[in-house]
């Protein structure tokens, strides 16, 4: 199926009115699992982005965690910064595992250059069916690098794994289908960035794009509440309960259910480098598990399904699923003093959570972002509005705001 790609006003605050530059929003929706998949991506355009350009160009650097994929681009200095749109659709949470994707919409006068012996190569490209482009990330640590469309091969990048993300390069404009993630996720904690408000885009209540990708909550053999744990693909997929009895009376697995309600587990956002770059964005959550508990059983390698692991230091293997991308698992040797007590983290995209990506049923959110310092080094203004933005979250939630350590 071909969809034609239109021209459109955008419906929302993203420049001001004198500005030649205009949007265009491709709807890219797929049926799927008789589901509809929602994807958009938002490409700005400007007069700036072509022809010659007498004030020159700006050279911005891009890696990810491993270093398989590493490239440059040449902008133009007037298109500067370059516009970023988080977007919370079903087919970005699910085949990145994070809240949401940054993506930043190049002109095809920009051509990424790959720096040697890195090479395209080393992208694995995921074609969702019915999809007007691919999702892409490096096939050895699963970091997200880009979106390329299909027909005009114009890249949608990743703007976390640029070095420099600072307020001349990039700038976050808009969230993008925030109601597809039913409880709005981090877009309602971030209302303002530096003092600018971010705009929101939603397609109509009944525009067909803007059918919800449902979740239905799952019951066990036991009889007992499971949470469905789902990249976008369906190769990686299992379930896990609430905290048992074993854990909430074990001395060292009860330090990550909820101190307030041991009918769920601790969640955390983490800013951290290493999280950034084996994601491509710039914050993932987490919530933290027996590996023990999950149905059906993960041996400590992480391996079911279509998952594939990377080795990212000698104390800890990720996985991340081969086919689409997808982030799932966090492994520390310091979380496992014995094979039953192995604790892992769990990323949070990829739960299939009825009521949305806080899963608020399931999980005790601290407040305090993980690696906060990391996340302000690289971008002050989103990581120090997020951070207040939880603040609020939580104390609207708990009542107060607690600080504390997760294990």
């Amino acid at each position: 199926m071909h969809h034609k790609f239109t021209e459109t006003k955008t419906p929302y605050p993203l420049h001001s009115p004198s500005s030649a530059s205009h949007l265009v929003i491709q709807r890219l929706c797929a049926p799927q699992l008789s589901i509809r998949r929602n994807f958009v991506l938002f490409v700005h355009l400007s007069s700036n982005m072509a022809g010659d350009n007498p004030d020159g160009v700006k050279t911005l650097e891009a890696k990810c965690l491993c270093g398989s994929v590493h490239f440059t681009i040449d902008v133009p200095k007037p298109s500067l910064p370059l516009r970023v749109h988080l977007c919370y659709c079903s087919l970005c949470r699910f085949s990145l595992g994070t809240p949401c994707i940054f993506h930043a919409p190049l002109s095809k006068d920009i051509v990424p250059k790959f720096v040697e012996p890195s090479s395209a190569d080393n992208m694995t490209a995921y074609l969702p069916k019915g999809c007007g482009a691919t999702l892409n990330f490096c096939s050895t640590c699963g970091c997200h690098i880009t979106a390329i469309d299909l027909q005009e091969g114009y890249w949608v990048v990743a703007s976390s794994i640029f070095l420099d993300h600072g307020p001349d390069n990039f700038v976050i404009r808009t969230h993008g289908f925030s109601k597809s993630v039913k409880d709005g996720g981090i877009s309602k904690m971030l209302t303002h960035i530096d003092g600018r408000e971010v705009g929101h885009y939603n397609p109509p209540d009944d525009d067909p794009s803007a059918k919800l990708v449902e979740s239905t909550p799952e019951i066990g053999a036991d009889g007992k509440d499971r949470m469905r744990a789902e990249c976008h693909c369906g190769g990686v997929s299992f379930t896990f309960p609430r905290p048992t009895e074993e854990v909430i009376n074990d001395e060292y697995m009860s330090q990550f259910v909820s101190h307030k309600d041991k009918t769920k587990w601790h969640a955390c956002l983490d800013a951290c480098d290493d999280c950034r770059l084996v994601n491509g964005t710039h914050i993932l959550g987490w919530t933290f598990i027996p590996l023990e508990i999950i149905e059906p059983h993960i041996g400590p390698d992480l391996l079911i399904g279509t998952a594939k692991t990377y080795q990212s230091s000698p104390e800890v293997l990720r996985s991340f699923c081969g086919t689409c991308g997808a982030t799932f698992f966090f492994s520390h040797s310091d979380r496992r003093p014995s094979d039953r007590q192995h604790i892992v983290d769990l990323a949070l995209g990829v739960l299939r959570a009825p009521e949305g990506f806080m899963a608020e049923n399931w999980l005790t959110w601290r407040a305090r972002l993980a690696w906060l310092d990391s996340g302000k080094r690289y971008d002050k203004g989103f990581s120090e509005a997020l951070q207040e933005g939880m603040n609020k979250y939580v104390l609207e939630n708990e009542g107060k705001i607690e600080d504390y350590n997760i294990g």
